[in-house]
Parts: structure tokens; sequence; C-alpha cells
């Protein structure tokens, strides 16, 4: 009996070894996981800090990530981490730090003596201070001797939800919405604190909460007090909410007869409805506005402007302090020359009328969200116009959760391009973060990638882009492969054997994608509506500009849409040293090619290719890129936990079977047109065109 009771204890040991082993992805980058012990630094108390919500957690969260990394603090030499404000801790006071360039959010991390002092001009700045100690901590690197000053450049950093009230996300991936809204405002789930922690850790400081395609239910009373309910949990995190507002709310819920801006009855029924939600939610953020746009109600129904709408709501939330953001996404109902053109032609006008608490939030280019494409026009254009820049963080064009793409480089690639509006060097950053034309009021959203999945956002790698979202926006400028180092040391492991292939896989990814979808400046060649799969061939329907063929425009003369002074002339919007750029084709960027210019399939490239041969050759390297991520990570195997491992295995054979498909059905289509053959060594379709014209995705997830 006792040797029995002996094998049962081991086993039930073994088992318990292997559970506490076997890691889901829930832990996102704050696994705080025991460090190699040459990793390790010299552990230190933790001074007694004043006893505010905020510092509370800030302290909590230092012991928790310290006892998991190196094994809890302790008094051996005497060293200590103070944690504090000049205003709230005496200790930090008499210090007398140069806290002034921190501002209200950053903070100031040095080595005094045996102490390493935390400090900011208020609690969340400590907040954010701890994380980044624990992050130089978790990464390797040193943390005995530090002097180092952050400050985030973007003063809103926002998630955008576009959860339904229903629970379903539009363009979401990774299951239902997080907030449960049936349960709310009466149970809050534990998850919404994780979900503070984890933006508070990234320095993401407000949420909005419901879909920009906007139900007006969203601004009654119960949902307000739901919202409230949720505000209280991520207020000691730094977070504020801010709700998506339905324009025509002042008929559906208001009993009116119009939503006219500058109707009297329809700028009281705004007040007295921000009244009402500040009342509950006194650190309310404000109001994000989808209007006259894919069907969504707006000011131009009543023969009023962009201007006459954000203003009215503006005024309404002023004076409690919070801001407007009106979304430039637009298009009219009636069929544009260009659709890329739009949202240049309508705001451009505008510039210097919106009032100053109102952002005008800019997609990163000027389509949709697509795997590449230039810059906004808008971007440089409008500088007496506080813009913000709007990214996609889940990926509606890119693969959905089961695509490894790291955004990071798409991000980048928009942040660091030059709009010479001002001459060289005024890059869309610089735009961003307001230094450009000193502009105080500044954005930076992204389209939230996160669901009730238990890894939060469908796959262990579509965490990164959540992550670098949160960096980028603390610092526009910022180096992205950098980021997806710190990300992978703290998702996985600091052994460089592991780090420096899976950067390297990582910043690789986006290129690969492209490749694979929509090399050389194509765009929107995705299935219709889902936008799964490829879809080069969709024509017909409600709108020309929801077809691929709009945009690809290929035929026996050739591909690409002609956006220079022989087509569209949607070059004209950008500065007059990026228009020649672009429409020049001996200086325009070869991936921007089919963007901007029409060619004939047997155009050369700097490669020497014909346009035809080019583009296979992409489509080709897109796969082959796809097969060696899945053999660099097989071979990471011992540097990650099974669980999470497999998962990351598995999702990497959906990619390369759906780069494939993407290949083979874009080859197959675009070679009826060009009627050439396929370049030596280069297999044919696997398929008919009729084969992969026939497939059907009526369930495809995160419909509209």
């Amino acid at each position: 009996m006792r040797g029995l009771c002996l094998a049962v204890g081991l086993i039930s040991a073994t088992l318990t070894a292997s559970a506490a082993r076997a890691e889901d992805g829930y832990d996102l980058w704050l696994r705080y996981r025991p460090l190699p012990t040459a990793q390790r630094p010299t552990v230190r108390t933790i001074a007694p800090s004043a006893d505010t919500p905020t510092l509370k957690i800030a302290r909590a969260e230092l012991q928790r990530g310290l006892d998991g990394l190196v094994g809890g603090v302790a008094t051996s030499d005497g060293s200590s981490i103070l944690l504090g404000t000049p205003a709230g801790s005496p200790a930090v006071a008499a210090l007398n730090l140069p806290l002034k360039g921190a501002g209200e959010e950053g903070y100031l991390i040095r080595t005094v003596g045996k102490t390493t002092v935390i400090a900011a001009n208020s609690d969340v700045g400590v907040l954010y201070g701890v994380f980044h100690y624990l992050r130089l901590v978790q990464t390797g690197q040193g943390v005995d001797r530090l002097d180092l000053l952050s400050a985030p450049k973007v003063n809103h950093r926002l998630l955008n939800h576009w959860d339904n009230l229903d629970g379903h996300v539009e363009r979401g991936y990774a299951g239902a919405s997080l907030w449960d809204w049936w349960k709310l405002p009466d149970y809050t789930d534990p998850r919404y604190a994780d979900y503070a922690r984890a933006n508070a850790s990234i320095g993401i400081n407000g949420t909005v909460l419901n879909n920009v395609n906007a139900k007006a239910d969203s601004l009654t009373a119960p949902y307000i007090a739901k919202a409230g309910a949720l505000a209280d949990v991520f207020r000691p995190y730094g977070i504020k909410v801010y709700l998506s507002a339905r324009f025509s709310a002042p008929i559906e819920i208001g009993g009116l007869k119009t939503a006219d801006p500058l109707d009297p009855a329809v700028r009281a029924f705004w007040k007295a409805k921000a009244d009402e939600i500040y009342k509950v939610i006194p650190d309310f953020g404000g109001f994000l506005v989808k209007a006259n746009s894919e069907g969504q109600p707006g000011p131009q129904d009543y023969g009023r402007t962009h201007v006459d709408g954000a203003n009215m709501l503006a005024d309404a939330v002023g004076p409690h302090g919070g801001v407007v953001m009106w979304r430039a996404f637009v298009y009219s109902h009636e069929q544009p020359d260009d659709r890329a053109k739009q949202g240049y032609s309508e705001f451009k006008p505008f510039d210097g009328q919106f009032r100053d608490n109102v952002i005008v939030q800019v997609k990163n280019g000027a389509i949709d969200f697509q795997p590449r494409e230039p810059f906004h026009p808008l971007f440089g254009a409008m500088p007496k116009t506080n813009l913000g820049m709007e990214f996609q963080i889940t990926k509606e064009y890119l693969g959905f959760a089961t695509h490894l793409v790291y955004l990071g480089p798409l991000f980048e690639e928009t942040l660091k391009a030059d709009t010479y509006a001002e001459g060289k060097g005024s890059t869309v950053a610089k735009v961003v973060d307001g230094t450009l034309d000193n502009r105080p009021l500044t954005l930076m959203a992204g389209v939230a990638n996160i669901g009730r999945d238990r890894n939060w956002s469908g796959s262990q790698f579509d965490q990164a882009n959540w992550y670098v979202f949160g960096r980028l926006a603390w610092d526009p400028e910022a180096s992205t492969q950098d980021i997806a180092a710190d990300w992978a040391k703290m998702t996985f492991s600091t052994d460089p054997r592991f780090v420096a292939p899976t950067v390297a896989m990582m910043m690789g990814s986006r290129e690969a994608a492209v490749d694979y979808m929509t090399p050389l400046g194509l765009h929107h060649q995705m299935g219709r509506s889902h936008h799964y799969g490829p879809g080069p061939w969709v024509t017909g329907g409600p709108r020309a500009d929801w077809t691929s063929v709009y945009y690809a425009k290929a035929g026996k003369d050739g591909i690409g849409f002609d956006r220079t002074a022989t087509g569209s002339n949607a070059t004209a919007q950008y500065a007059p040293v990026v228009a020649k750029r672009f429409s020049d084709l001996k200086t325009v960027d070869e991936k921007d090619l089919l963007w901007f210019h029409h060619l004939p399939w047997t155009y050369k490239l700097k490669s020497g290719q014909t346009l035809w041969d080019g583009l296979v050759t992409h489509y080709s390297r897109g796969v082959a890129t796809v097969d060696g991520m899945g053999k660099t990570w097989a071979g990471l195997a011992p540097y990650v936990d099974p669980e999470r491992h497999e998962q990351v295995a598995d999702f990497l054979v959906i990619q390369r079977n759906e780069a494939q498909w993407w290949r083979d059905a874009s080859i197959a289509y675009f070679q009826t047109f060009s009627g050439l053959p396929l370049p030596a060594g280069e297999a044919p379709p696997a398929h008919s065109l009729e084969y992969y014209e026939g497939q059907s995705f009526p369930y495809a997830p995160g419909g509209g």
C-alpha cells in the first residue's frame, strides 16, 4: 500500500509539474517566468509608497514580477526600490529629480546609491515606469545602474473595439467580445482587470468599447451604466473609456425627427447626453464617430458638412474635457473615379475649421488596411487640424488569426514615410505626434484584435501586434525590430538561439504576406465581404469599388490602377516631391508600382523580368518564405512549451496551404489576361480557375 501511495504521489507530482509548464498564452508578455541565473539582477526590497489605487497596483506588479523573475526580494545588500511622485512621497520629493521632461504620464528610472527610484509626476506614470523596469529585467538587460527618462510622444493612445452589443466582433478572429454586456454592470469579469493591466504595460491609455458601426442603444442609460462599470475597473490603470456614437441617435433614442447638427433640439440632445454620461463616468474620454461612410448616418444626410457634425459633438463634450474622434474613412454614395481620393477630397477643404478638441482619425492608407498601401495623402495636408493615425491590429486583410504576420514593419513603414509637407523629414510620425505642425492634441488608434479566446488574440503571434502597437503609440519612431525582440524574450525565451531566428521570422512575415497576396502594389484582391482568401475575379454587386476587378483593372493590355495625371490623378493629392516620385516609373518604388500605374504584362522590372514573370516570382517567393517559417519554428521547439509551440506550428501549416492557394488562384486568374507562360521552373496552379472561383465561405468569421 505504501508503495502504491508513493507511486500515485509521484504521478501526481509529475502531472502537476507538467501542468505548470503548459501555457496557453493567457499571460501574454507578462509571464514573469524565472530568468537564467546569469541574467538575474541584484534583488531589492521595495520601499513603502503612498496607498493610492494606482500605486497599490504598481507596487503589487513590481512584487509579482520580481517574485517570478528572480525569486522575490531580499535585503542582503541593503538596496531598495522606491516608487512614487514628489507630491505623494517625501522621499521622492527630497531627491529633487528632474521630472519636468516626464510630463503627465512619463517617468524617470534612476539609480541613486543603492536605491532604484521609479518616479513620475502622476501615479499612472509610476505604474508605466514599473512596467518598463520589469521589461528590462525580463529581457535580460542590466538594471543595477539606470538613468532613463521616458515620456509618451502621443497623448491619446487608444484601442478601438469593433465589438457589438450581441457579443459579435466585426473583423474579430479571437472569439466573442470580451465585454459581457448582459452581466454588466453588476458583474465585472476579473479578466477586465487583466486586460487593463496588459494595456497599461505598453502605455495604452484609452479604449473605445463599441463598434464604429454603432447602435444608438450604447448611449442609453443602462449601457452608460455598463460602460461606467468598466471605467471603474480601468481607471486605476490609467485607461479612459470612450464610446462610438451613432449620428442618428437623436432620432432613435431621443424622440426627435431629425439629427441635423444645426438644429437646436439636436444640439440640446447631445449636450444633455454628454452631461448624462459624465455624471456616471467623470473621466469619460469622448466620442468616436463613423459618419456618411458605408451607409452610416451623418451630417451630409442633411446637407451639412463633417465640420458641422464634429463641432456639434465637440461642443457637447468639450466643457467636460472630452474629445471627438471623427473618422476620415468616407466615400460617397456616388461612384467615384477613384475611391482612394475620397478622404482627401472631403476633408482637405475644411482644414482649420474643426474645434480644438476634434481629432480627424485617418487610416494609414487611403483604401482600407491593405497588406501594403502608400501613406494616406491627408497626412501632411491638414496642418491646422489635429490628425490621428488609425491602424488595424486585427488582420482583416492579412490572414485573420491563423497567418503569422507581424505588423510592426507595416506600421513602421507608414510612420517613417516622408510627406515632404514642410520639406524633407516631414514624416508621418511627426504629423501623428504633433511636432510637425505644433498640434497639441495627438492620437494613435488601433482596431483591436482582442476577444474572449484564452490567448486573447486568436493566436500566439497576434499578441505581438497588440504589443507593437502600444509601444509605437508611446514612441512612433521606435524600432519595430527591437520591439519584436523584447516581445519574443518576454513571451517565450531570452535565449539568443531562440530570439534571433524568431525576430528574423517576424520581421520578414509581412513582406511574405504581401508577396503571396498583393505583390507589386496590387490591392483589395480578397474575397468579397468576408475578405478571406483570394478573389481577384470578384465583380458586380452594389458598388464597383467593393470589387477586386475595380482595383486590379486587369486586361489584355496589362494590370494596375493608373493614379497619375493620365488616370485618376490621385498622385496630385501628395506634396509635389512625393507626387513626382510616385508618378515617374523611374523613381516609384516597385512595391507601389501597380498602385499608381497600369502597365503592360511585358513591362520590364528593375530585375530584368517582365511584369508577368515578376508577379509570379513574388507569389512563389511568398509561399517559399512561409515554408521557411515553418522549418524555423520546428527547430525552436526546445525553447517553447509544447502547447504553444504546437498551436503555432499548426497555424503555420494553415498559412502555408493558404499561401499556396493565394498563389495558384491569382496566377490562374491573371494568366487569362496575360496569355503568357509561367517562368521556367514555376509549377502551374494545382486546380483550374473554375475550381478557385467556385469556392464559397458563407460562415467566415469576423464578418460585418
